[in-house]
């Protein structure tokens, strides 16, 4: 499929200036409250394999990885590394903007999974970024993407501003079946009066690719 699958108005934002300049401040906080961390930690520990290689893709100061997850490594992979630096869930991290270069610095194959929590609604070529995730991943490796009702609606693209979390759900699943190669996708959504949300969806590299 063609990476112009969608009218280019869906991926327009209100601040379309570089995104470094946005990022350059390093934000110290978590993005959800506890309740959606908690709900994203457990689609971790069901969906992430003992022993692996993990990306933390547009990573930041926390990955809400389980404590007890048996992990070989973690890579984190964002723009700001004084954010970085201080998640204690990271072995090591790279700087690097999607928007301006989707194809990631690894090689073929290098990892067993891949996470990307509540940063999908800011990705301005994710098709591309799709495609880039899945070369990068081992056959049967993982890509879990999450997300919740916050962002910052000045960098998130438009369509997503315009969508309910329903179709949000909808819009992330398209990403996958548009870039291809992917099977056993499934889905998770927790929502509970006076918290935060928290929508996953992941599905699994081909063999084939």
């Amino acid at each position: 499929m063609a990476s112009n699958a969608f009218p280019p108005a869906y991926f327009r934002r209100e601040d379309e200036r570089d995104d470094p300049l946005f990022y350059s401040f390093p934000r110290l906080v978590v993005h959800i409250d506890d309740h959606a961390i908690a709900a994203l930690t457990e689609v971790y520990r069901r969906v992430l394999p003992a022993g692996g290689v993990v990306l933390d893709l547009m990573s930041s100061y926390r990955s809400h990885l389980p404590e007890d997850a048996a992990l070989a490594a973690v890579m984190g992979l964002g723009m700001n590394a004084v954010e970085m630096a201080q998640n204690p869930q990271l072995d090591d991290y790279v700087i690097h903007d999607l928007n301006a270069a989707p194809m990631l610095p690894f090689e073929d194959g290098v990892f067993d999974a891949v996470i990307c929590a509540v940063s999908v609604q800011y990705l301005t070529r994710p098709l591309d970024v799709f495609r880039e995730v899945r070369r990068i991943l081992k056959p049967g490796g993982v890509f879990v993407v999450s997300f919740s009702n916050r962002c910052f609606p000045t960098k998130a693209v438009a369509a997503w501003r315009a969508m309910t979390d329903v179709e949000r759900l909808a819009l992330v699943s398209q990403y996958f079946d548009l870039s291809g190669g992917w099977y056993e996708a499934d889905s998770a959504a927790t929502e509970s009066s006076g918290h935060d949300p928290l929508y996953a969806i992941w599905a699994r590299k081909s063999a084939a690719y």
